[in-house]
């Protein structure tokens, strides 16, 4: 029999931030919890609102299967004695089982090596409902709750107090202690279209009677809500509504009945950068900002109301004269910051701590000036301009602008360096040393902002490792993996041809502590970000794994290579050459270890097949050597893959280790001259995986 479940766990308002993930995680460990129990059930269905979790689920069983249970005891020749009489450990296996002595003899199996007591009876299932208290409450205590809290005299903890449960399963109201409290069939609406206490009729209709008291539980329902009606506003004002994925996360984890609002603000704040009006609307005060068909900033603003007004003029005026001061210290902030020029805020700088062993902000600026003089060539970009960049690079963390809007760090610093006479390229680099500033953005675009990204990320790299606080586990407070990232990225996709080897030992002539150990702990960590990358690209990491172990230090040469052997996986002889290389390995490394063999010579080639194999070797060797040195690995690995066949014959045909000991050596240079051609572009036998 099976039969539907319900759970609704009602809170004070929940963090709007990690509504979406507390109510995946509470799904998971409910969902698994009945798995555990081997119990199926048919279709899960999440909610999430501000005020409550719930889930409900179709068709769970109301009874746990049957299961055999065997309980092995002790070898015969222990259990018994000489005599075939009952020893002690058999004695005390009968009392542990709940079986006579007497049986104890026709209780014998074989377990595959010997003759054991053995017991097999079968257990009941469990009743679901005895289990649901213990599976709901396990769910909840693993919640990835950072810090709980307690409330009023309870000795339960939750990330917010829990006011009230629901629980229903087979047609039944389940008393159970759920954070503390009994759980019930009593509901509740929206705290203010709806006072009154909403009994749950069942699981099938509980979305529905929350909708009636004016709470939309379904998360992705009030989602659209919101996007939908935003845009609909947005395209009535003559406007684009610009809507982040963030934002309306949260914006549908702080309404329970969400009412979009367009609202007006004065035109003469848009002389202040448009950016700096859209932090102070959406980080402040959740709005959605508007924009014209030319991607300007409009005088406009949309909210989402947590209740359907009968005046929603009032709501909006309200939300007008709330947004209204903000603009206005955005206006003044940004009118008294362009009174002292950034190059005039840079002695500030030395009052900011960067990091307590690392000196101060100014320090830092100092340092990654220095550094963009040796990386500006392998860019492309003035040194001059780029050493300027460097020292302006962080003076606008001392702006009013900033100090208030702390993720405009960068724009600001662009628009002011603009309003001090600053060369455009050293402008567009102080907004460009934070890109990209996440997964999936943007790069530098010019040569000055490019270089001093690089040199911002791996002046900090070097710094952090230099103080032994590299990151560990998930603790990575200076987001170094990010800035790994951002390191390999922008070499790559703005092909920076330079060994990292070489900036590292530049970024680490200030640290005293920075010796040739933390450097190699730099690069190797750098290099390991490839790995993410390329997981999410969906390549295989035997392919990075295969050029990982040439032991390159020039991210573009190993991106390069890296497409190279994704490419080549994907041709038929790719399975073949992968399998043979792996087989040649082994055997030098058997063989011959670290040593190198003399060349091939061809008075010692005896069979058909090596001589062909030789040949081919000779000829392709010529043929590639060009292609390596313009990094057309492609091509290279395209040309390898004609040796399938010559390989396939050898090995079929050709004895490798032959008694003639000339012969046997010739064989294994001959082998150790095909290795050499793949290695030139990656140890392809790393491809194999491993068993």
């Amino acid at each position: 029999m099976s039969a539907d479940f319900l759970i609704e766990l009602g809170t004070e308002e929940l963090p709007p931030k990690v509504l979406l993930s507390l109510s995946e995680a509470f799904t998971a460990g409910i969902v698994s919890g009945f798995e555990n129990h081997n119990l199926a059930f048919s279709e899960v269905t999440p909610f999430a609102a501000p005020r409550r979790l719930a889930l409900v689920i179709k068709d769970l069983d109301t009874q746990a299967p049957d299961s055999e249970v065997v309980a092995w005891g002790p070898p015969t020749k222990v259990a018994f004695d000489a005599d075939g009489n009952p020893t002690r450990a058999a004695e005390a296996f009968a009392a542990k089982n709940g079986i006579e002595i007497a049986e104890l003899k026709g209780s014998i199996e074989n377990d595959g090596q010997q003759d054991k007591l053995c017991v097999r009876r079968v257990e009941a299932g469990s009743q679901t409902d005895s289990l649901l208290a213990e599976v709901i409450n396990a769910s909840l205590a693993a919640l990835p709750i950072p810090k709980r809290m307690r409330w009023g005299t309870n000795k339960e903890e939750f990330v917010r107090p829990v006011q009230w449960a629901v629980l229903l399963f087979n047609g039944q109201v389940c008393r159970e202690i759920i954070v503390g409290l009994e759980s019930g069939n009593i509901s509740r609406g929206h705290r203010f279209h709806c006072s009154e206490d909403i009994i749950i009729q069942s699981p099938d209709s509980y979305a529905e009677q929350l909708e009636q008291a004016y709470v939309m539980v379904d998360f992705d329902k009030r989602r659209k809500v919101i996007r939908d009606g935003v845009t609909r506003l947005a395209t009535e004002f003559g406007g684009i509504a610009v809507i982040d994925e963030d934002l309306l996360n949260e914006v549908s984890a702080l309404n329970e009945w969400p009412v979009p609002l367009l609202g007006k603000f004065d035109q003469h704040f848009l002389e202040v950068p448009a950016q700096a009006l859209i932090s102070s609307m959406k980080e402040h005060q959740k709005y959605f900002h508007v924009v014209d068909a030319e991607n300007k900033l409009m005088a406009a603003f949309i909210t989402v109301a947590n209740i359907e007004s009968k005046d929603p003029a009032q709501v909006i005026d309200g939300n007008e004269r709330v947004i209204r001061p903000r603009l206005a210290d955005a206006a003044f902030f940004y009118q008294n910051d362009k009174n002292a020029s950034l190059e005039s805020r840079r002695d500030a700088l030395k009052q900011v701590v960067f990091q307590a062993k690392l000196g101060s902000v100014y320090d830092k600026t100092e340092r990654v000036a220095a550094l963009c003089e040796t990386l500006a060539q392998y860019a492309s970009a003035d040194g001059n301009l780029t050493r300027r960049a460097a020292e302006l690079s962080k003076s606008d963390l001392v702006t009013d602008m900033v100090g208030e809007f702390a993720d405009l760090q960068g724009t600001m610093g662009r628009d002011y360096a603009l309003n001090d006479g600053e060369d455009v390229d050293v402008a567009e680099a102080l907004f460009e040393q934070y890109l990209p500033r996440f997964a999936g953005d943007t790069v530098p675009d010019t040569t000055v902002g490019t270089t001093l990204a690089l040199a911002d990320r791996l002046d900090s790299l070097v710094g952090i490792f230099s103080i032994g606080q590299q990151p560990s586990g998930s603790r990575d407070p200076f987001a170094l993996r990010r800035a790994s990232l951002g390191v390999l990225r922008i070499m790559v996709e703005r092909e920076v041809d330079m060994d990292l080897n070489v900036a590292i030992a530049a970024a680490a002539k200030p640290f005293s502590n920075a010796g040739e150990e933390v450097c190699e702990s730099v690069l190797t960590y750098v290099i390991e970000r490839f790995k993410s990358w390329y997981r999410d690209e969906n390549i295989d990491p035997e392919v990075f794994a295969s050029v990982a172990a040439l032991g390159l230090s020039n991210p573009l040469d190993i991106n390069t290579r890296v497409m190279a052997v994704h490419q080549f996986t994907l041709l038929p002889e790719a399975t073949a050459l992968a399998a043979a290389n792996k087989r040649v390995s082994n055997i030098l490394a058997k063989q011959l270890g670290d040593k190198t063999p003399e060349p091939v010579s061809s008075d010692l080639l005896q069979d058909a097949a090596e001589i062909t194999l030789a040949t081919e070797i000779d000829a392709l060797a010529k043929l590639v050597s060009p292609l390596l040195e313009q990094r057309d690995y492609n091509a290279v690995l395209q040309k390898l893959a004609m040796l399938r066949d010559p390989v396939d014959r050898f090995f079929d045909d050709v004895m490798v280790m032959a008694e003639d000991q000339a012969v046997r050596e010739n064989r294994l240079a001959l082998l150790h001259s095909l290795r050499k051609l793949f290695i030139g572009v990656a140890d392809i036998s790393q491809l194999v995986p491993a068993k």
